[in-house]
């Protein structure tokens, strides 16, 4: 099945989408369009293959899926002007625009149109997303189709769409929360004696290889920390006094407020 992609809005995300369907190989590049009024700024996509444009409305007529990757503001006045070119019979539209509802885009286009609202992450440029999906009307052929190319991007999990926010909390917001921690374990390694560069890449590295150990073993993470947990160990120590400083409850209570941030806008 070979399906034309308009890729609306080629902000951060919009273009990590675009790179990363180049990288994986699954679409060709003259199969993509992306759009953004200032198109300078994608003039790398372009060289390589990528059409490039400032016509939403050109992008739709041109592609079967549309993928709405704009701000949340932007949405209801891009999508009404959209609408007269939308086909109940040829388009899905593929929206990973935050807090806003398939409920929302029916509402707006009026018709009867296929919508997948999904949850990437940044890491979809790199081809290691974790992207969480929900639909409704799509035909099982083109759902399976849509799974399989985000699964080229990284990992899927289809979930309900109550389940929304808390996904774009977990996986979207939790690329930053990864990040800090990592920023953080790198400033202790240079408070240890590593030059920055060194406790980069021994962080990075560190946190890559956990959670492979999860994803590819599907163990829990207790027992994995409970493999380097020896008895009047450093390790242990170390959980220890981070525990008692509020490590996990931090974080936990860190993606509660980011939760109910989202929730009530």
């Amino acid at each position: 099945m070979n399906k034309k992609i308009a890729i609306i809005g080629g902000g951060n995300l919009g273009t990590a989408i675009a790179e990363g369907l180049i990288q994986s190989g699954f679409i060709l590049p003259k199969h993509i369009i992306i759009t953004k009024r200032n198109v300078a700024t994608l003039l790398h996509l372009e060289r390589k293959g990528v059409m490039v444009s400032d016509n939403n409305e050109e992008a739709v007529r041109f592609a079967d899926l549309v993928i709405l990757a704009v701000k949340p503001f932007q949405a209801a006045d891009i999508l009404t002007k959209l609408t007269p070119m939308l086909n109940e019979r040829k388009h899905i539209i593929i929206s990973v625009i935050t807090g806003v509802s398939i409920s929302d885009i029916l509402k707006i286009v009026n018709r009867k149109i296929p919508v997948v609202r999904a949850m990437p992450n940044t890491a979809i440029a790199i081809q290691e997303s974790m992207t969480c999906i929900s639909h409704r009307d799509v035909e099982k052929e083109d759902m399976e189709y849509i799974v399989e190319l985000f699964t080229q991007l990284g990992k899927v999990a289809a979930i309900e769409e109550k389940l929304m926010e808390a996904a774009t909390v977990l996986g979207a917001c939790g690329t930053a929360y990864a990040m800090r921690y990592i920023r953080a374990n790198i400033q202790g390694g240079i408070e240890i004696g590593f030059d920055a560069a060194t406790a980069s890449l021994i962080a990075a590295q560190t946190v890559k290889g956990a959670a492979d150990l999860l994803l590819k073993k599907g163990t829990h993470p207790e027992q994995e920390i409970d493999k380097v947990t020896t008895p009047k160990g450093c390790t242990i120590a170390g959980l220890n006094e981070m525990e008692h400083q509020g490590f996990s409850s931090s974080l936990i209570k860190g993606i509660m407020t980011s939760y109910l941030k989202i929730a009530k806008e």
